[in-house]
């Protein structure tokens, strides 16, 4: 790699990202036109810059606008990303530098793959999990508890705050949606301020944890907040769950709905998978902590617990209509409605999110090919060291809410800012829980868009704004005056 190379700010580009970057790329100081690094060009003024912001513009644009085209969203991205490291090679190669811009590739690509594999890991437990009924069995449980729809609301919402530390705020918000849609039926209005609260408090959940959101997974495998330090944001968190919770409780309606569904049963071997995947944490940070390796091999580690394991549930697997003269499959190809299926890992493990996981290497690229152009220096210029620390971080909880929060972090990440813990801090809570204001805002949000369609939209969300700001508002007064010893 490039002496004095550091990989950009490769965040402030979901939604409005490319319109934003674009915008501040045009912000070029002196200080930064003339790099001292011989190896290093400036391209922010060639046509390669230019070409590369426009088609990093044209990809988020059909990100957007996903819902309607149809269009997976990793697609775009994974295309212009080699389109723009092809651009940068060419250039650095008429210039007589062909490695440099390898290395600098093979630097962003060393991220993302240790992101990659974690995550990899954590989705295959998650998906072993659901598949061994552990989330439906929830579900089932509380939809049958004979609770008034306040009671549910605060219910729903205190799980999601608590669950999404352990497993993520999507999954956490897709569980408690399912409950949510359950019980309240045909109850418009409940279903819609009980998937708010949800986003709220799955999203605020995971901000005081490095397994509740990749933002926070991304800092904690960057170094920059040790695994204790994130707890110091709980109370932070729990303040953005809370304001708006206490403030929209009175307009929830005071009803009590029957309860109804049958119990669902844990299949056989999910309370071991559990207790698996809670070893498999405790692997990751015990490997980050005590010896200093990335949390992702921990990670790996623990996924060969559950490989493990499921060869022993496939092995004493027992099949009660294996020889049912209508039954013509064998072994793992059963019917998918059979409810006796044996257990196999490596279907868990091709269930995993490949398309949030390939858009996630997309952005990695592209975002770090733009750093590596240099338009990413001028940003972090213009935000830390015109703006301020605080100010610029606030900013960036703002920014999540309309480009979501993941390319948002690891820009912040990619720019590392000189700043004092409590500012890193700050920026992990506000880029965690700043998704919030706006339904589009996190991955949480949309995905109940989907799932509660009709009932919970974009303008249901917005009605609410102003309560769920006013809990960014506290929450981030909070931290200030609690964490004021980690500045």
């Amino acid at each position: 790699m490039p002496a004095g190379y550091t990989l950009p700010i490769t965040g402030l580009v979901h939604r409005a990202g490319p319109v934003l970057l674009t915008g501040l790329s045009l912000y070029v100081p002196d200080a930064l036109a003339a790099t001292p690094d011989q190896t290093r060009l400036d391209l922010t003024s060639h046509p390669v810059g230019y070409i590369s912001l426009i088609l990093f513009s044209l990809a988020y644009l059909l990100v957007m606008c996903e819902e309607f085209t149809q269009l997976r969203k990793s697609k775009p991205v994974i295309l212009v990303a080699g389109i723009i490291w092809a651009l940068v090679a060419w250039e650095y190669s008429r210039n007589g530098m062909p490695q440099a811009a390898t290395d600098a590739l093979r630097h962003t690509l060393l991220e993302f793959v240790e992101l990659f594999l974690f995550l990899l890991a954590a989705m295959t437990y998650v998906n072993a999990m659901s598949e061994r009924q552990i989330f439906e069995a929830l579900r089932s449980w509380l939809a049958r508890m004979h609770c008034s729809y306040r009671l549910l609301f605060w219910i729903t919402g205190t799980i999601a705050f608590f669950l999404s530390p352990v497993i993520d705020n999507l999954t956490t918000a897709l569980v408690m949606c399912a409950v949510v849609l359950a019980v309240g039926k045909d109850n418009t209005k409940f279903i819609s301020m009980a998937c708010i609260n949800i986003v709220v408090a799955a999203n605020a959940g995971g901000a005081f944890s490095p397994f509740g959101d990749i933002t926070t997974l991304m800092v904690w495998q960057k170094g920059v907040v040790e695994f204790g330090t994130f707890f110091l944001l709980f109370v932070p968190s729990a303040v953005n769950f809370l304001v708006p919770a206490l403030c929209m409780h009175v307009f929830v309606p005071d009803e009590t709905p029957q309860s109804d569904g049958m119990p669902v049963r844990i299949r056989r071997g999910g309370i071991v998978i559990v207790l698996l995947f809670a070893a498999t944490i405790t692997t990751a940070v015990s490997f980050h902590s005590f010896l200093h390796l990335p949390p992702m091999l921990g990670m790996m580690t623990g996924l060969a617990y559950l490989q493990f394991f499921g060869y022993y549930l496939k092995k004493t697997h027992q099949d009660p209509h294996r020889n049912s003269s209508n039954h013509g499959t064998v072994g793992d190809v059963l019917p998918i409605t059979h409810k006796n299926k044996p257990f196999d890992v490596y279907r868990r493990l091709a269930r995993a999110e490949w398309d949030t996981l390939l858009f996630f290497y997309g952005v990695v690229l592209c975002v770090g090919g733009l750093g590596f152009i240099g338009y990413l220096a001028n940003i972090a210029e213009l935000m830390y060291g015109h703006l301020g620390a605080t100010t610029a971080n606030i900013l960036v909880g703002i920014i999540s809410a309309v480009i979501d929060n993941i390319p948002v972090m690891f820009a912040v990440l990619s720019m590392n800012p000189d700043m004092p813990l409590g500012e890193w801090l700050l920026v992990t809570l506000t880029a965690g829980v700043g998704g919030s204001l706006l339904s589009i805002g996190s991955a949480a949000g949309v995905a109940l868009m989907g799932q509660a369609r009709g009932r919970y939209t974009f303008f249901a969300h917005l009605k609410w704004m102003p309560v769920i700001a006013l809990g960014y508002a506290a929450s981030i007064a909070t931290h200030l005056w609690l964490n004021a010893s980690s500045w």
